[in-house]
């Protein structure tokens, strides 16, 4: 059976490839299937009627190729494969210096899981991109329409099982700070999706990473090539990438959608307009160009692709500032990947005369605009130029030792200022050793990556004495981390009144290096309002973009002096993003501390936490009491004591502000305080049994009770219910067990003299011993209940330190220095101090010092004559306030008499005293000592 003739553009190569694959396959049939199909995939693509022109992202052969291709025949309509609702953010680009990205952020979501928030996605841009060449001519030149035709940043989502599962997922590392954990859109995403095809390539390539093999095999061949023979290539590679990929997945079903939605929208505004098929160009990424989606082309009888309807998020736009480290990390490029393309671009400029597209007043490194070139006609019509490109060999491109040479003394420089011991022999290796790798690479001339792994070899040998390693000094040297910025016409209205209210401070905040503001707000109150906005950015942007050196904010108190380092124009994306949330600082912060109190797992403590921050950073009543009035209504329905020492430590704070600050307490401080002393009642004795309730929860639950307890009381609650509490709880844990030892302390049920016996008891009991660190952690953490225990604890401590033997102390004291240091540290400082007060401050006064523990007080004997009763008498008519004041409580208002003689005292406060003479004993034992 003869095979058909070929026919068509393509039909010689054809069956070229048909008779390559029939002679070196063993199974001719799928090879020949997937080459002709790629040169139908070609031919197809060069008759459709609207021209497409595939790019590759961040390709200086596409950004040459398409400046060319703009200049020979300038297009009235140019359809880009870009979001299209981002189109309005492209006029701002002329306000900015690239790279930025375009961005899409949205918070408030409508139609998407909650979890997924905040939704971010951002499109990078670099000058040496097709597609900026593309915006900067539309937008530049008067009559030319720019219509983005992708699907929209909603679709992006609503088209995705999960946010980090689009076109490219976001990466944790550093590099990519500056686009957060953003999901990125990029044109042309051209690299194989087969495993074993790109480990091929690479190893038969001799290279390490798919951007060498791109930068080697395809991008500098097309550098200098034709319009017809680039486009020829690219749709080639973009349809061999196409047809060798796994089975169908659920990212190829998304490609196709894409492509079925911008055929959808080019045929819609071809409708819509009238325009002339043969005045438009179609960019979009080589994948694209190559697609067998049965909307394809304009003469396609399909119906349109049916586009549901977005969502009822709320998105909101603007530009970010990007980097070449930012991209590469972010669209898992090999490090200084668009680095290289960057030096590359400008290389290819200079080296074509090739005059590039730039917007009308872009910010550049050289700060000036590129000149306008006279447009040239060129031929329309397209022949077979990819025969030729595959069949020819390479292009031998001479050894530029001017070039080498350059790289290799400026990286030894470098090195040196970098801490490496390079030297001149150094940089002669380094260019030795780049001509013998490129050899061995077949290569004609060293490349980028040549160099690189060169001065590796050469200079770094193993030691890295700095920050920086040789490969990224390479990087440096060959380009370096360009940062783009967002110029200030361009940034949203919240990001304008910062850097306009932070004027008076005399900075440039746009720049990138850190730089130190003082302010002294008594000699000059003005700057009062800079010290606000500070205090509120520091709280809302990240830890290095404000950074308080001097001065502190707190309840009650403002520092008269401070001292900032402001990194704003680093941190410029976080600035920007808090602009998408409102139009004032002061209105984000409100939103924000609303949402946190609001959040389905905000806690009490959070928003005790957010009650504080309104106080510190908002002049606003109305939201402290709506914040506290939430704070009690979390409390009251949490059922774990997780976080009781963050809610004792927060609400003794407020309450403290609050007394000093205002006549009366805001009422719902007095709610929080009878909520909590009933639900800490509540739950005290669970709490106690619970083994998952650690010891530090119990002691600030207790620490809640009774330091609260006079207000509760005086609030209108009952003192039976922690009584009853206290009763029903019945702890089995050591630590626990000493702190219900202490509560019954504190509430009159175990004197100290039992609860020292107790401690004898447990130090005489060999078997306990072991377990007494933890008995002391739990008296350590009864500090904050009943810190009147202070001296019983030292104590206690000395007792066990003086008695037990050196067998069994010194296995015993690590123990209690871990236990402590955990469950206690911060009330051990309590201890340290009650402990310099009880001891000795010399050795010789703590060789004659006799504990006053040892001995215990002596009472005085009780009076037996009238002479030393009437001495008693004596002394308290001459200080009555106390008895009077007792008096009164228990109700008697007799007046006082004096004894006559030797006779007892007959009135009522002499009866009393008579009655109860333990309190007259101590008081003329304590002022006859004194």
């Amino acid at each position: 059976m003869t095979a058909p003739a070929p026919t068509g553009l393509f039909g010689a190569l054809r069956e070229q490839l048909t008779d390559a694959a029939a002679a070196f396959a063993d199974s001719p049939d799928a090879l020949a299937g997937i080459l002709a199909g790629m040169v139908d995939d070609v031919d197809r693509a060069l008759r459709e009627r609207l021209e497409i022109f595939p790019v590759c992202h961040h390709s200086p052969a596409s950004a040459l190729a398409m400046a060319r291709r703009l200049r020979a025949r300038p297009p009235k309509v140019i359809y880009l494969e870009l979001c299209e609702d981002l189109r309005p953010l492209l006029d701002e680009l002329r306000n900015c210096r690239l790279p930025v990205a375009v961005q899409a952020f949205a918070t408030e979501l409508d139609g998407f899981p909650a979890e997924w928030s905040p939704l971010s996605v951002i499109a990078p841009i670099t000058e040496a991109s097709a597609e900026y060449q593309a915006i900067a001519y539309a937008l530049d030149t008067p009559g030319v329409e720019l219509v983005l035709v992708d699907r929209s940043t909603d679709h992006v989502f609503q088209w995705t099982p999960r946010p980090d599962g689009a076109d490219a997922a976001a990466t944790p590392d550093e590099d990519a700070a500056l686009h957060g954990d953003a999901v990125g859109v990029e044109i042309g995403d051209l690299r194989p999706r087969f495993a074993e095809l790109e480990a091929y390539l690479l190893h038969h390539g001799k290279v390490r990473h798919w951007s060498e093999w791109w930068d080697q095999y395809v991008e500098r061949p097309l550098a200098d090539a034709d319009h017809d023979t680039y486009r020829q290539v690219m749709v080639l590679v973009g349809s061999l990438f196409r047809r060798l990929r796994p089975t169908a997945s659920a990212r190829d079903d998304r490609d196709e959608d894409r492509e079925r939605h911008m055929w959808t929208r080019m045929r819609q505004h071809l409708a819509a307009t009238g325009a002339d098929p043969a005045d438009c160009l179609y960019v979009c990424g080589a994948f694209h160009a190559a697609s067998h989606v049965e909307q394809f082309g304009l003469d396609s009888t399909a119906p349109d692709f049916a586009i549901t309807p977005r969502t009822g998020t709320r998105w909101r736009y603007g530009l970010i500032p990007s980097s070449h480290s930012a991209i590469e990390a972010q669209f898992g490029l090999a490090p200084g990947t668009v680095s290289i393309a960057a030096a590359n671009w400008t290389t290819a400029v200079a080296r074509t005369r090739l005059t590039p597209y730039r917007l009308a007043g872009q910010q550049t490194k050289k700060g000036r605009r590129a000149r306008t070139a006279p447009a040239t006609a060129a031929p329309e019509t397209s022949t077979d130029r990819l025969t030729g490109f595959l069949a020819a060999p390479p292009t031998l491109d001479g050894l530029d030792e001017a070039e080498l040479r350059g790289w290799c003394v400026d990286i030894v420089r470098l090195a040196r200022r970098n801490g490496y011991l390079a030297s001149t022999a150094d940089a002669i290796a380094v260019f030795e050793t780049s001509i013998l790798l490129a050899n061995l690479r077949n290569r004609a001339r060293p490349t980028p990556y040549d160099f690189a792994d060169a001065a590796v070899t050469c200079i770094e040998k193993d030691v890295v004495p700095g920050r920086r390693d040789v490969r990224r000094l390479c990087e440096i040297l060959l380009g370096g981390d360009r940062i783009g910025q967002v110029g200030y016409d361009s940034l949203p209205p919240l990001a304008r009144d910062v850097l306009d209210r932070l004027r008076p401070l005399g900075l440039d905040l746009e720049r990138r290096t850190v730089q130190r503001a003082l302010l002294d707000l008594r000699a000059d109150p003005a700057l009062e309002p800079c010290s606000d906005l500070l205090w509120m950015l520091r709280h809302l942007l990240p830890v290095d973009a404000v950074r308080p050196i001097m001065g502190e904010r707190r309840l009650g108190h403002r520092s008269t002096q401070e001292s900032w380092d402001l990194a704003l124009g680093r941190n410029q994306r976080a600035l920007i993003e808090l602009g998408y949330e409102g139009v004032t600082v002061e209105q984000v912060l409100e939103q924000r501390l609303r949402r946190a109190v609001r959040r389905p797992d905000a806690t009490a403590a959070g928003a005790l936490a957010a009650v504080e921050d309104a106080i510190r950073l908002l002049d606003s009543p109305r939201l402290v009491d709506e914040l506290g009035t939430r704070a009690v209504e979390l409390l009251a329905a949490e059922r774990t004591v997780d976080d009781a020492p963050e809610v004792l430590r927060r609400i003794r704070r407020l309450l403290a502000h609050h007394r000093t600050s205002a006549p009366a307490l805001p009422a719902w401080c007095q709610a929080f305080v009878t909520t909590g002393y009933a639900h800490y009642c509540t739950l005290l004795p669970t709490a106690f049994v619970d083994e998952a309730t650690g010891v530090r929860q119990v002691g600030a639950m207790l620490g809640f009770l009774f330091g609260m307890e006079s207000l509760a009381l005086s609030l209108g609650c009952d003192r039976s219910q922690l009584e009853l509490a206290v009763a029903q709880a019945h702890p089995e844990t050591p630590a626990k067990v000493a702190l219900l030892w202490a509560a019954h302390h504190q509430l009159g049920l175990l004197p100290l003299t039992q609860l020292r016996e107790r401690c004898a008891e447990l130090l005489a009991n060999p078997l306990v011993v072991p377990a007494f660190p933890q008995y002391l952690s739990g008296f350590v953490h009864a500090l904050e209940p009943v810190p009147g225990l202070a001296p019983f604890v030292v104590e206690t401590m000395s007792a066990a330190f003086a008695g037990l033997p050196d067998p069994v102390l010194l296995p015993w004291l690590p123990t209690l220095v871990t236990t402590l240091r955990e469950h206690g540290a911060e009330l051990v400082p309590l201890l340290v101090r009650e402990a310099e007060r009880t001891f000795p401050a010399t050795l010789p006064a703590l060789d004659a010092w006799t504990p006053p523990w040892s001995t215990g007080p002596t009472p005085p004997a009780a009076p037996t004559t009238a002479v030393e009763a009437g001495a008693v008498h004596d002394l308290l008519s001459d200080h009555p306030e106390a008895v009077d004041a007792v008096a009164a409580l228990l109700g008697c208002d007799a007046p006082w008499h004096s004894p006559a003689g030797a006779a007892p005292p007959v009135d009522a406060a002499s009866t009393l005293v008579a009655t109860h003479p333990a309190t007259a004993y101590a008081v003329a034992a304590l002022v006859t000592s004194g």
